[in-house]
């Protein structure tokens, strides 16, 4: 069976496969929750469990980020069974850093659900997108990954490489469906796991966005973009918006034993469930008070500067104001010790207006953390 192409060398659907999946036995990244090729072939088997923790982190994050994280959850929770037992602030606080909170929530929705279903995960993509906080690729890649069924993975790297490959001219988003029609002709019957794993890798080492290496690339003989010249410039990208920026302030509050005042955002909406430093009522749509006059309670505050953020659809500015305080928390806020800071649920913004107010505070407290 072939199938069209736009103008690369005609190439059975086996062929392009076997070529990926042998260049995946030999080339593959170490994960760690990845079960590898040889393992694989002595007949070990992905757990679930673990792959749909991988999959919900990496949902817009590095591979080397999630990595920390994915060790640590492990360590804490090694089954879907222990992590529905644990309270949701202490998934929230191990979440921390990772951002995309409502990822956590939903990940301990289906935890929950899952084991009450007695730990098992569906094996059909129709079954996990039932699930709390599973997708169209995160179900596909589970699927995949873990049942070994004949999904379509497709994310960003497979985008680019399947972009590439036949030269697709459609601007992304609009490029979806024919790049996932493409995918679907591609999945073998065998190894689907493997395949999909082997194009996210392909396009993570060699087909990268930037000066992909295609005389290592096992498709180079298939390649229409790279018969044609200039494989760089696929896949091609509409423009993106401009992300309003939004501003607001924050307030640093800090006790003589070196507490922080804290508060936790209400359970919905964006950061929800997360702790934070008193700020104003900025949001993705508003800005918020910017000057100390809206501080949460009479102090001699002073400006400590300014620090930024990106969100998904806006941009953040907070004015940083840092102030010594005495006396019990006020109503819904709490003091947290300097050595117990960090173990909060801190989004990373809040990180950054506590190491502005207090320089080193959260190296210092990581520091100590470590040693613990």
């Amino acid at each position: 069976m072939t199938f069209p192409t736009s103008g690369c060398k005609q190439q059975t659907q086996h062929g392009i496969a076997a070529l990926l999946l042998a260049w995946y036995d030999a080339h593959h990244r170490d994960l760690p929750w990845r079960v590898p090729p040889r393992a694989l072939a002595r007949g070990v088997r992905p757990d679930p469990y673990r792959v749909w923790l991988s999959e919900v982190m990496l949902q817009q994050t590095t591979v080397e980020a999630v990595k920390a994280y994915f060790r640590a959850f492990l360590d804490k929770w090694p089954t879907v069974e222990a992590l529905a037992a644990a309270p949701n602030d202490d998934v929230m606080k191990a979440w921390a850093g990772l951002g995309y909170y409502s990822r956590a929530r939903n990940l301990k929705a289906c935890a929950d659900l899952v084991a009450a279903r007695g730990g098992l995960f569906p094996d059909t993509e129709d079954g996990l997108r039932a699930l709390p906080g599973i997708g169209p690729y995160t179900a596909a890649a589970i699927a995949a990954i873990a049942f070994d069924r004949p999904a379509a993975v497709v994310d960003g790297n497979v985008e680019r490489v399947v972009s590439r490959l036949f030269s697709i001219e459609t601007p992304l988003p609009e490029a979806k469906a024919e790049i996932r029609a493409q995918v679907e002709r591609l999945v073998p019957g065998e190894r689907p796991g493997d395949f999909a794993q082997a194009t996210m890798d392909l396009g993570a080492t060699i087909c990268s966005p930037r000066r992909p290496r295609c005389m290592l690339c096992p498709l180079r003989q298939d390649c229409s973009a790279l018969a044609n010249g200039d494989p760089e410039r696929l896949p091609v990208r509409g423009a993106k918006p401009e992300k309003p920026l939004r501003r607001g302030a924050a307030f640093v509050a800090v006790r003589g034993d070196g507490a922080v005042l804290l508060r936790k955002r209400p359970e919905k909406g964006l950061l929800g469930g997360m702790s934070e430093v008193p700020t104003t009522g900025w949001t993705a749509r508003v800005d918020g008070e910017t000057g100390a006059d809206a501080a949460p309670f009479p102090a001699g505050w002073r400006h400590a500067g300014r620090i930024g953020h990106v969100f998904t659809h806006f941009s953040l500015e907070l004015e940083v104001y840092h102030a010594a305080a005495v006396g019990a928390a006020p109503e819904d806020h709490f003091w947290s010790g300097p050595e117990g800071v960090l173990g909060e649920a801190l989004p990373t913004v809040m990180k950054k207006a506590i190491e502005l107010a207090i320089p080193g505070a959260t190296k210092k407290r990581a520091q100590a953390k470590g040693k613990a």
